[in-house]
Parts: C-alpha cells; sequence; structure tokens
C-alpha cells in the first residue's frame, strides 16, 4: 500500500482545510466542534449531497456562520453532540432553512433523525481518520489564540458603539418571502423605533432575500430580541425568521500561514447568490 505523506493529505483535503480555517480563524468557532462541523459536510456529500463544502466556499463568511450552526442543529438531532432531539416524526425544514437551500436534493431534519446512527458512525469515523489528521495543525493555532485571547483586557467607557457591535443577522426560509417593509414593522412593534438601517440580500427579478442585516440604534435592542440566547425565531406574517448577532469579517487571520480569504461577509459585495448554482 502506497504510504500518503502528511503534505500530500493536506492538499487532498485542502478544500476541507479552507472552510476548517474559514470557521476556526475568521469566525473563530469553537475548533473541536467545528471539526465535527466539517465532518458533518464530508459525510452529507459521501451520502449523495454533492459538492456541499465546494458551495460553501462560494459564500460570505456570514452565510458560513449560519450553515454551521443549522449543521450544529443536524448534529444534535443525530445524538452527536448535546441538545434537544426532535421526534421521528418532526420534517420541518424551516428549522435548516439555509441547508436546504444548499442542497439540491429534499432534505429535512427527519432525514437525519431516521439516519442518526449510521451519521453518528460515519462522522465520528471522519473526525478521526481525515479531521484530526488534516486539521491538526490549524486547530493548534486556533486553540493557543483562544487561550492568549482569554487573557484580561482593558475596556473603555464613554465610546461610541461601532454598527458591527449594534447589527443583527436574521434569515428566511425559502418559498416564504419576506420583505422589507415586513421586517420593519415586526421589530418597530415590538421594540419601537429602533431600527438605524436595515440591509435585505439583494437579488434579481422574482427571486426572494434570503437574508438581512439589521443596525440597530442600541446595542440593547438585540439582547433585548435574543433574550440571553445565540439566536432567537419569530414569526412574521406566518413566515418563519431566524435572528442571531452579527459576526463582522475578520480584517486580519491569525497567522500568515493561512492569507486572507478571498470570501467576503459584507452583504453588499455580493448582489446575487442561488443556491442551486453554486458550484
Amino acid at each position: 500500500m502506497t504510504h500518503v505523506t502528511q503534505e500530500e493529505f493536506n492538499l487532498f483535503h485542502s478544500i476541507e482545510r479552507c472552510l476548517y480555517t474559514i470557521l476556526v480563524v475568521d469566525l473563530r468557532r469553537e475548533p473541536l466542534e467545528s471539526m465535527k462541523i466539517i465532518a458533518f459536510w464530508i459525510w452529507l456529500e459521501r451520502s449523495g449531497f454533492n459538492n456541499a463544502v465546494t458551495k460553501m466556499l462560494s459564500l460570505p463568511y456570514i452565510l458560513v456562520n449560519e450553515l454551521a450552526d443549522e449543521a450544529i442543529t443536524c448534529l444534535i438531532n443525530c445524538g452527536i453532540t448535546g441538545g434537544r432531539v426532535l421526534s421521528s416524526s418532526y420534517s420541518d425544514s424551516q428549522d435548516i432553512p439555509l441547508i436546504q437551500s444548499l442542497m439540491e436534493k429534499e432534505i429535512d431534519l427527519q432525514f437525519f433523525h431516521q439516519n442518526r446512527v449510521s451519521a453518528a458512525q460515519g462522522i465520528a469515523k471522519i473526525v478521526e481518520e481525515v479531521c484530526l489528521r488534516g486539521m491538526k495543525d490549524i486547530m493548534d493555532i486556533a486553540i493557543e489564540r483562544n487561550q492568549r485571547a482569554a487573557a484580561p483586557s482593558m475596556v473603555h467607557g464613554g465610546e461610541t458603539v461601532p454598527a458591527d457591535d449594534r447589527t443583527m443577522f436574521v434569515t428566511f426560509s425559502k418559498g416564504y418571502p419576506v420583505c422589507e417593509r415586513e421586517v420593519r414593522e415586526f421589530f418597530m412593534r415590538g421594540f419601537g423605533e429602533c431600527i438605524e438601517s436595515l440591509y435585505m440580500q439583494e437579488v434579481e427579478g422574482n427571486e426572494q432575500s434570503l437574508f438581512a442585516r439589521i443596525v440597530f440604534q442600541s446595542a440593547s435592542t438585540i439582547d433585548k430580541i435574543l433574550n440571553g440566547k445565540g439566536k432567537a425565531k419569530f414569526t412574521i406574517n406566518s413566515k418563519h425568521v431566524w435572528a442571531r448577532k452579527f459576526v463582522p469579517k475578520r480584517p486580519k487571520p491569525l497567522s500568515s500561514s493561512f492569507s486572507s480569504s478571498p470570501y467576503d461577509n459584507e452583504m453588499p459585495a455580493l448582489p446575487h447568490i442561488s443556491f442551486s448554482n453554486v458550484s
């Protein structure tokens, strides 16, 4: 059997390594959890959902982060990580709207529940055989960065809160279009004149926006909306909407070993996204 060097192994999994770098370096997600997320996407590709990782690399960071959160929801439903497992009869794809939009075939949480045994075994094997071997160098850098970041820092009061810290990211379900007016009216009813600016995803023709970025006048409004949670789910005119704090693009990567990713997460830079055509 031909011996595969570490360099050859890393080169073969360069796409997965690039996505893992975005998760743990640019988006600063937890390294071990991110390995499970990468293994989840590889398992999906091996299960017939082609080019999932490649498609994600063509998206802005903010959508990659949302897709990672939805992957965690799927992992929970497979019993791979902690959380509430939904019943076998539950099949609402609106709880994973971006994953459903990304895939060329129908997929919902019931799929993961029904295949939870094979998924758990397959994902665990991929973590051990692919992720730990092919991404450990990146993981070590991210862990070291996290340890340094845990050191105390000085906080200066009285400064203007940057727009990014007052921004929330919301996603909509495919097939259930929500317009800007509906979003504005919903938050105004609950929180008054709180919106400074609102940026819907720019789309062509009759296509629907799948996400929006809302800048509030005060960061405290986001705290009230999320109510201590990382992500909140609302219903606007009988259409599901998910909200979370905006994650800005990191201007510089942690190490020169990883060059800046070309995938920008600023919404205006991506005027048109069609998940079915991303390749």
